[in-house]
């Protein structure tokens, strides 16, 4: 069901060399790019009548209006099921906590006498939030965009989520109530690269955003792509993935069952055991067959996830290694099931995030963790990070510098400035002093 690859006995090559060898999916934004372009334009040009037009051709749905009714969103809460409800609302209080302590305050440094530096933190103004429609409901990726947006401070949040033909036209009833639970009220039924040219644009019903977030499909990654410049992005997330780095102490039935987790998500997912013991990769192999048996989405998504090129068991000569295989790979998903398994993560370098011991499985983080399931994926987990308060905050420097502390630097400014034979930068310092620099003191 899933295959190998054994990189035991000879030494681990370096770079790209390495990460050549690991499994990955096809996922071609470029190739979409050019697909996309002309359904961002038709929204730049037709703004909701064309947002109309693509949900009926896209989601088989002809829609009244594009922005959803406070009253379907009150109803939604109000139909919501108390359990569903709950766990929305411990999600949602677990995350604030962990976000809420992410929020920078402003620091000033004084540099020199009159002179200081403050970093302040400013939110970006408004952004447009995505949760993904099609396959499955995300409520959790509701919960996981708002949140970090919210305890950012960004005073305009709108969200969007595909047109529901089952729903009347709606987005996913579980999807509005989550909205409702978190207090927004700006919600639009828009899907894939609709909904981002809807925020970069901006149409009739909706106020154009200065940032786009949230996961979703190779057409949000092309749509995320095609805007950037015009609007900030958090990543062009790619197919999920899980990578476990396990050696013999690993229960075989967990490992198993964590795989099959990321594999019932699309049939692109990845789904990668990284292990020195060729006991548990035969253990988890034979695991495989009767968990995926008695599960859903088998063979529209796990089992052409699980025997895809992006899965595989990959052997390694000892956990040093395994560990140099996943941060080559940089999964979104790392999990760590080793002896000492806090000092194995401790030594992690690329990965979105990193799931610690047997008690700490992927499903936890993406729901009720307190941590962000909105991560890096493709490998961008080697340069890039996770959502966060910070993905919504801008740094901006404030310099103030008094007249002596001006006269104290100046003659330094003017040197660099005629070094870089730029004179009027030098020029503008010497306006400032009746054209002649003062001597340092």
């Amino acid at each position: 069901m899933i295959s190998r690859i054994d990189l035991r006995g000879d030494a681990l090559p370096e770079g790209p060399a390495l990460r050549d060898l690991l499994p990955r999916a096809d996922f071609d934004v470029s190739a979409a790019l050019e697909k996309v372009r002309p359904i961002c334009e038709a929204v730049h040009h037709r703004g909701d009548a064309a947002l109309i037009d693509f949900a009926e051709k896209f989601d088989g749905v002809r829609l009244d209006q594009v922005r959803v009714p406070a009253a379907a969103l009150a109803r939604a809460l109000h139909e919501l099921d108390p359990a569903v409800r709950a766990a929305l609302e411990e999600s949602i209080r677990r995350a604030r906590l962990v976000h809420r302590a992410q929020r920078r305050t402003d620091h000033t440094t004084q540099v020199v006498p009159g002179g200081t530096v403050t970093e302040k933190w400013v939110p970006v103004e408004r952004v447009g939030l995505y949760a993904p429609g099609g396959r499955s409901v995300y409520p959790s990726s509701v919960v996981m965009n708002v949140v970090p947006a919210q305890e950012a401070g960004v005073p305009s949040i709108a969200l969007a989520s595909p047109a529901q033909a089952e729903f009347g036209g709606l987005p996913h009833p579980t999807i509005l109530a989550a909205c409702a639970l978190l207090g927004v009220d700006e919600v639009y039924a828009a899907g894939g690269a609709t909904a981002v040219a809807m925020f970069a644009y901006g149409t009739e019903s909706c106020p154009p955003a200065t940032m786009v977030t949230g996961p979703g499909n190779i057409w949000v990654a092309a749509a995320k792509r095609y805007f950037t410049g015009r609007i900030g992005i958090d990543a062009e997330a790619g197919p999920t993935e899980i990578a476990v780095l396990a050696d013999a102490t690993a229960d075989p039935v967990h490992v198993a069952s964590d795989l099959i987790s990321q594999a019932e998500h699309d049939p692109l997912a990845a789904a990668v055991l990284v292990t020195d013991s060729v006991e548990l990769a035969d253990a988890v192999e034979k695991e495989l067959e009767p968990q995926v048996a008695a599960t859903r989405h088998v063979d529209d998504r796990i089992v052409p996830a699980l025997t895809g090129r992006q899965s595989a068991i990959v052997l390694v000569d000892g956990v040093d290694e395994g560990l140099r295989v996943v941060d080559a790979y940089g999964a979104e998903h790392l999990e760590i099931q080793t002896a000492d398994a806090a000092a194995v993560a401790d030594r992690v370098r690329n990965a979105g995030a990193i799931f610690v011991g047997p008690w700490a499985p992927v499903s936890l983080g993406d729901y009720a963790a307190g941590s962000n399931h909105v991560l890096p994926t493709g490998g961008c987990a080697c340069h890039s990070s996770g959502l966060s308060v910070q993905s919504f905050l801008r740094g901006i420097h404030v310099v103030d510098y008094t007249k002596d502390a001006l006269a104290d630097v100046a003659h330094h400014v003017v040197t660099l400035a005629e070094a870089e034979d730029l004179p009027a930068h030098g020029a503008a310092i010497k306006a400032r002093f009746g054209w002649k620099v003062p001597e340092s003191t």
